[in-house]
């Protein structure tokens, strides 16, 4: 059958809101420029300018348009071996999108996704596709969906209101200021033009919604809503990190065996705890400085940029400033956790590090006949009031900025042990500290906790535990662990997944 027959039949059977999905997906804000093959071109038009003329016309022609010249370019894409290009991450997201959709074309060429991935180095369980979708979009396709059309069309209002953001703006003109959203898809393709515009606009990004969900919370609830929303659940579901699907994150495991009776168990533990997650995971055991610099070079690869968190469990001996590596070397633990969270493929994406090690040889003791012999150390307001809200400052859009970030930003470091104190191990099982978090984080999936409750909870439930020295004074002491977070979103537990089961059912 003729090609030019084949996509017109294709994109007669996408509905228009999917249409307005997988423009919106394909069109990733954050898709990464420049690389080889990119050029200097505003893609502004190229990204918003079908969107508004759906918007203005209630026609899909611009957007059917923008689809077929992508099927296109795929179709006529030779895949160069090594340079990954602009093209490669466009052709991975349009598959991508296509596949959570349930709107594959029948003709696009899977041999070249295959070659695309291969070039990444993606291993068997990276070539999963939801790995390539990106979180933040499928949290915006949920508010979206969330919101009736007269919700939307609120927060386009609200838009125009502010002169100094869209001053100047032609694709603002041409959907003008009344818009009928009701149409199949126009709600759609109104909204993905709103985020779309304020991404452009540097207002709004992965991390930063504070201008969406102002936005969001002008509307009139009663007629905004879809049943079963409310605005605050709406507004609420843009302050956690976005993680959605499989998987969770990355989740690199370092440890130290030597001199460390079960260290084993260690890694056991957390390996479990991370699949049951839904991370992919990898293990490095007894580690040096040349092997941390190794992981290092190797998460600066492209395909990072496609998980949406990562974690790092670092379980040595240490003392108060430095963890000891397999070889009897030292390393800062502050020279290590600042030199990770600057990795550019996890910018703007939640960072946490388990750092498991001794910081001292202090033990919180206690004393007494009735801990002798007792151990775990053994086997076996709203801020709504008008009041207070007319005395607080009010910040302005001019003096806000969400370009810059520190290099610290959305990381969280948990530490077994507080500064200058002992972290407790049992005798074959390893780190007592490692041992309850990873109990805790299994019992607490699909309950709907963050992770800092779980670090919460996990601080009180290890501060329970009476340990005991392993040395001839054999002194009962406890342990009190703590974390220092610089996030700027709530980090919540996903639910469990596997990675050979597909979670997906189609969005309509």
């Amino acid at each position: 059958m003729d090609e030019v027959i084949q996509v017109t039949q294709w994109l007669s059977s996408i509905t228009p809101r999917k249409k307005a999905k997988l423009f919106f997906f394909t069109t990733h804000a954050d898709a990464p420029s420049p690389m080889v093959g990119s050029n200097d071109v505003d893609t502004h038009e190229e990204t918003q300018l079908p969107l508004a003329t759906t918007v203005a016309l209630h026609n899909f022609k611009n957007i059917d348009e923008f689809l077929k010249k992508k099927v296109n370019t795929f179709s006529c894409y030779n895949v160069i071996e090594n340079e990954i290009t602009k093209t490669d991450y466009e052709y991975l997201r349009f598959y991508s999108a296509c596949k959570y959709l349930d709107v594959v074309p029948p003709f696009l060429d899977l041999e070249k996704i295959s070659a695309i991935q291969n070039k990444f180095e993606m291993t068997d369980e990276e070539q999963d596709y939801r790995l390539l979708l990106d979180s933040a979009d499928l949290v915006l396709e949920k508010v979206c969906d969330s919101l009736k059309p007269a919700g939307v069309s609120q927060m386009w209002t609200a838009l125009r209101k502010d002169r100094n953001l869209i001053r100047g703006v032609k694709t603002i003109d041409i959907i003008g200021f009344f818009v009928d959203p009701n149409p199949t898809g126009i709600k759609e393709c109104l909204f993905f033009f709103i985020v779309r515009f304020l991404q452009k606009a540097d207002k709004i990004n992965r991390v930063n919604t504070n201008r969406l969900e102002r936005l969001i919370a002008q509307c009139d609830e009663s007629s905004s809503c879809e049943e079963g929303k409310t605005i605050d659940f709406i507004i609420d579901s843009l302050r956690f990190y976005p993680t959605e699907l499989y998987p969770f994150g990355f989740c690199l495991i370092m440890c130290v065996i030597e001199g460390r009776d079960g260290a084993m168990q260690e890694i056991e533990k957390t390996m479990e705890i991370s699949r049951h997650l839904g991370m992919i995971t990898h293990t490095e055991k007894n580690p040096t400085k040349e092997t941390i610099e190794l992981v290092k070079k190797e998460l600066m690869k492209p395909k990072y940029q496609f998980y949406s968190s990562f974690t790092c469990w670092f379980m040595s001996h240490g003392d108060s400033n430095s963890m000891v590596l397999a070889d009897g070397e030292t390393i800062e633990r502050e020279w290590f956790l600042t030199s990770f969270p600057d990795i550019s493929t996890f910018q703007l994406k939640p960072k946490v590090f388990f750092m498991v090690s001794c910081r001292g040889a202090n033990k919180f003791s206690l004393k007494g006949d009735e801990f002798e012999g007792q151990s775990a150390t053994c086997d076996y307001y709203d801020i709504g009031s008008a009041l207070i809200r007319n005395r607080m400052l009010d910040i302005t859009d001019s003096v806000r900025d969400i370009s810059y970030v520190q290099p610290m930003m959305d990381t969280l470091v948990a530490y077994s042990t507080i500064l200058d104190h002992l972290s407790g191990r049992a005798n074959t099982h390893g780190s007592i500290y490692v041992d309850r978090a990873c109990v805790l984080m299994s019992e607490n999936i699909s309950r709907g906790r963050s992770l800092t409750e779980i670090l919460e909870h996990l601080s009180q439930h290890l501060h329970e535990i009476l340990q005991e020295t392993m040395d001839e004074d054999r002194i009962v002491y406890k342990q009190a662990c703590h974390y220092d977070s610089f996030f700027r979103k709530t980090l919540k537990l996903p639910y469990t997944r596997h990675p050979k089961e597909d979670v997906h059912s189609a969005p309509q």
